[in-house]
């Protein structure tokens, strides 16, 4: 298996970062919005699920926003939505057991004594392993969740095969994960300030999985009938400094394996901020840091599940269908 991340080194800035609990909570706003925009994937399905699994909890973010009460029309910021049997409780009426996972223990149990916690049958599960390797029986659970853990896993497709094997038939994985141009601001201006300074480029900023990889990987997985959509997420910073302290608060520094141990040099971070403002800054002086969130959405293969018809077999041309005539198939 190809080895880009340090585990060993994601692991220590996970428990770092989530020891200062204050900071740490402060920074969980990209992880709250990513988890509520996955929870609103889920509500989308009307059935009960007994047992869900939340692969890569960090602090159960996701265990946190099952727990509210969705949107009402009384709200006049909220539109009432037209489809007919939306469901009005919160989506933990339709969950026996949750279960919480994580590499990282501190950040896994930080808010263990918030109310949430009584709210909804959860228990918390330290993977004393890499995410790679999950100890759980097969057909163990009827969904699994992830938010904003996957991009740090270095055998991606082992994984998702190994969610696949974990889930009972016709069972849905849904995940939300950065992509590609995740803080392509902060890519950029690294390489020119890197090139200015030292005359080079060293890695500073992760690999990310790209959009049109991941519908792939699923397939590969042994998934079924998938949907993959982006969204991105814009945040503004007073300047680099203060994106830079978020991310570490997040435990979401540089991880790799050929990262240069002494982190970024002070002339390199001077410039960089210079150059950040210069190339992508806001008129009010704020920069912005784009964040690009892949969802995805997979099924394992089950009894009764819609099918697509065999190859060859429409009743029409789709090419006489796009130049506005139809034609029946002989």
């Amino acid at each position: 298996m190809l080895q880009v991340f340090n585990s060993g080194t994601k692991y220590l800035q996970k428990e770092c970062a989530a020891s200062n609990v204050e900071a740490s909570r402060r920074a969980d706003y990209l992880r709250d919005e990513v988890a509520a925009r996955l929870s609103d994937r889920l509500l989308d399905i009307s059935r009960h699920f007994p047992k869900v699994l939340d692969l890569g909890a960090n602090a159960c973010n996701i265990a946190r926003l099952l727990t509210q009460d969705p949107p009402t029309p009384s709200d006049p910021s909220v539109e009432e939505d037209p489809r007919p049997h939306q469901p009005k409780e919160p989506i933990k009426t339709r969950i026996g057991h949750l279960t919480a996972a994580d590499t990282s223990p501190t950040l896994l149990h930080r808010d263990a004594d918030l109310p949430f916690n009584d709210l909804l049958p959860l228990t918390r599960h330290s993977l004393l392993s890499q995410e790679e390797h999950l100890p759980f029986d097969d057909a163990s659970f009827n969904a699994v969740l992830s938010s904003l853990s996957l991009h740090w896993t270095n055998d991606l497709p082992s994984l998702l095969t190994q969610v696949n094997r974990i889930l009972t038939p016709d069972s849905p994985f849904i995940a939300a994960m950065f992509g590609g141009d995740t803080l392509f601001e902060l890519r950029t201006s690294l390489q020119l300030c890197s090139m200015e300074r030292r005359g080079g480029i060293a890695a500073h900023t992760s690999p990310l999985a790209d959009v049109r990889d991941v519908g792939g990987l699923l397939t590969r997985a042994g998934f079924k009938m998938l949907t993959v959509d982006v969204d991105d997420i814009v945040v503004d910073y007073p300047d680099v400094f203060a994106l830079m302290q978020d991310l570490q608060a997040m435990g979401e520094s540089n991880a790799l394996l050929t990262r240069e141990m002494s982190g970024l040099r002070r002339d390199v971070m001077l410039g960089l901020n210079g150059v950040y403002k210069e190339l992508h800054g806001n008129e009010d002086g704020t920069i912005p840091a784009t964040f690009r969130i892949i969802f995805m959405i997979g099924w394992t293969e089950g009894e009764g599940q819609a099918k697509p018809l065999p190859r060859g077999s429409g009743e029409l041309n789709m090419k006489d269908f796009l130049e506005g005539g139809i034609k029946e198939k002989n």
